[in-house]
């Protein structure tokens, strides 16, 4: 068997196999954004952070609060550099390396989705759902940032189907 716990009906194998996608999509992303070394860096703790994550709920708790706080510190980072960019949607598009970022940042959002029906099973640490979400958002602000240093505009994204109005002032 490609994995030993396939055959498992309990959603924990589920959510595995969702975060091995996501930590196999980061070292794609390792792949194309060698130019932009702060985001290479970066994604390559994070690579092994997928890991950790991905075996927190069979196994030992792998993230802890320093590693929230160092994901928080991503965020606030890449947010700074960001920040007049992303005051309403983007469309998920420009270098390779910001769309496979946005393909990333897909894949953790399925992830919590999983964590989410592993919670309803069993008893899931907090600290896994804040590290999962804060992911999802770090990945989204890293493709817009990659977008900005190889001299790619982001496209806004206006919705015709939700009122949502943009944070830019």
């Amino acid at each position: 068997m490609c994995y030993p716990y396939m055959r498992e009906s309990a959603s924990t194998v589920d959510f595995e196999i969702r975060t091995d996608s996501l930590t196999s999509r980061i070292g794609l992303a390792c792949a194309f954004t060698k130019d932009v070394p702060v985001v290479h860096k970066d994604l390559m703790y994070l690579l092994d952070m997928g890991y950790n994550l991905n075996g927190s709920v069979r196994g030992r708790l792998g993230i802890t609060q320093e590693d929230l706080d160092r994901l928080s510190g991503m965020y606030d980072f890449y947010t700074a550099e960001v920040k007049d960019s992303i005051g309403t949607f983007v469309l998920p598009q420009g270098t390779p390396g910001a769309c496979i970022l946005h393909t990333c940042r897909s894949e953790a959002k399925k992830s919590v989705r999983a964590l989410h029906k592993v919670s309803l099973e069993r008893e899931v640490p907090k600290i896994l759902f804040d590290y999962a979400h804060l992911l999802a958002n770090v990945l989204f602000v890293m493709a817009v940032y990659v977008n900005k240093q190889l001299g790619v505009e982001e496209i806004p994204h206006e919705s015709i189907c939700y009122d949502i109005k943009s944070t830019k002032k």
